[in-house]
This record gives structure tokens, sequence and C-alpha cells, in this order.
């Protein structure tokens, strides 16, 4: 198998009031990977994307990318194979959306300033897979939560790098957007390589579009591979603390919460 992109050696994190909070975490990324981050509120799904993009320092253990230690990287070279958006961006900026996803160029430009027409080709790319273009003159300020969240992933994809992370991308995004977001993140590891880390609430879009899951609960690692190995009740309900039933369709198979976990029946 080829080096790994993005790794994670024995990883292990602490806050001050939880030194021994996360970890141990081995985690290798693959060209063309796409995967799933999952658990429940605050098992360590957004502090593990941020070590992973080299925005905290572990306790103990390495993040790499392309075998080097991601801290031994400047932060100019590393935006160029590394691309990170967090849970929480930016929505009343009084920029035009074109700006903020010509934004995601900067690391590629020559001089730093100007933008070639190279940029402006790839940018308007990425407006179109994420369905931006209409209001590419207006302001980010004068979006829906929605379509300011589809900017700033036009942004991320037009910085090109060889892997993505994403924070919960679909959150704030209907049901055909949700769709869309995640279709355009298959057609890009298919078709380009690109890798991908997303972080998801939504366990059959994870189960649908992802090649690989982790499974996190309070900083540990529960299980990890295959969706089809991970997202199965068995595994979960302990987890998220619900019932939950399989329903076999057209499109595959389809995990669905019914009630919450009756933890004296459980003992």
């Amino acid at each position: 198998m080829a080096e790994p992109i993005l790794s994670a050696t024995d990883l292990r994190f602490g806050f001050p009031q939880r030194p021994d909070f996360m970890g141990p975490i081995d985690l290798a990324v693959q060209p063309g990977q796409r995967w799933g981050v999952i658990g429940p509120n605050g098992a360590g799904k957004s502090t593990l994307l941020r070590l992973m993009a080299g925005l905290l320092r572990p306790s103990r253990g390495r993040v790499c990318l392309d075998g080097r230690s991601i801290h031994s990287i400047s932060h100019r070279e590393r935006a160029r194979r590394l691309g990170f958006m967090p849970q929480h961006m930016p929505r009343t900026l009084p920029t035009p959306a074109r700006d903020i996803v010509l934004m995601g160029r900067y690391p590629h430009r020559e001089l730093g300033i100007f933008e070639s027409a190279t940029d402006h080709e790839i940018a308007g790319r990425a407006m179109r897979v994420t369905q931006t273009e209409a209001f590419a003159d207006r302001r980010l300020s004068t979006l829906s939560g929605g379509e300011a969240q589809r900017v700033h992933i036009a942004a991320a994809i037009a910085q090109e790098p060889a892997v993505l992370l994403l924070d919960e991308p679909a959150a704030a995004l209907d049901l055909h957007h949700q769709l869309q977001i995640f279709s355009v993140v298959e057609e890009l590891s298919r078709n380009e390589e690109m890798a991908f880390v997303v972080v998801t609430h939504d366990l059959n879009l994870a189960l649908r579009y992802c090649t690989n899951i982790l499974l996190l609960h309070e900083g540990r690692v529960i299980a990890q591979g295959p969706p089809d190995d991970v997202i199965r009740p068995a595994i979960l309900e302990s987890v998220y603390e619900v019932t939950l039933r399989e329903c076999l369709l057209a499109e595959g198979r389809w995990v669905v919460p019914v009630a919450r976990l009756n933890k004296a029946e459980e003992q």
C-alpha cells in the first residue's frame, strides 16, 4: 500500500481538566479515501480534525503529512497539500462570494496577491460543482446560512489540496444540497484521488458515501473500518444510547433510530 497522505500515530491529546481525554488514535488516510468521523457530541471529533490539521499539538504521538511531521512544514506549504474547513465559518463578511472562493487559491499564487486566469478557472469550477454560481457577485453577509456554507466549501475545493478535512459540512444544508455536497466529495475522490476526512452526524450519509469510518466516543476509538462493518446497531447503540433498526432499501442499507436506549433493560 502507498504511503498515506495524512497519518496519525499513537495520537493523544488532553485538556487541563482532562489530560488523558483523547487517544490513542492511529489513522492512515490514503489517496482517494473518504473517511467519515462519527460519534456523539463531545466524542472528540472536531478536536481530532484540528489535530490532523496541525492546529493543535498532541500531548503524545505525531501527525504526518506526506511522511513529514505536520509541525515541521510551513503554513503555506501545508496549505498546498491540506485543506481544513471548521464547523463554524464567518458568514457576515461584506465580501462577494466569488472573492471568498478565490481566497482558496492563495497558497498556489506565485506572487501571493494577484489571481491568474488559472485561479479564476479553478474557482469557477468549484462554484459550479457546489451550485454557488448564482450568487457569485453577492456579498457573503447577504446569503443564507446554507448558501454561505456552500461558498466556504467551494473555497476549500478551489484550494485543490491532496486531503481535505471537513467538520460537519452539511450541517446547515437542506436535503438536496446535503446529497449534492457528498456527491461532489465522492466525485473528487474518485476522479482526482483527493482524500477526505469528514465529521458528520448523519450516519446514513456516512454509510452511503464514505469508504472508511472512524467511530469515536469520549476520545476513544470504538471501531474503525469499512462502513458496513462499523455502522451497525450492535456497535452504535451503546455509544449513541438509542435503539436502532436497519432498513433495506433499493438504494442500500439505512440505519434508523427508533427509541432512546433503556439502560436498565440493557443491564
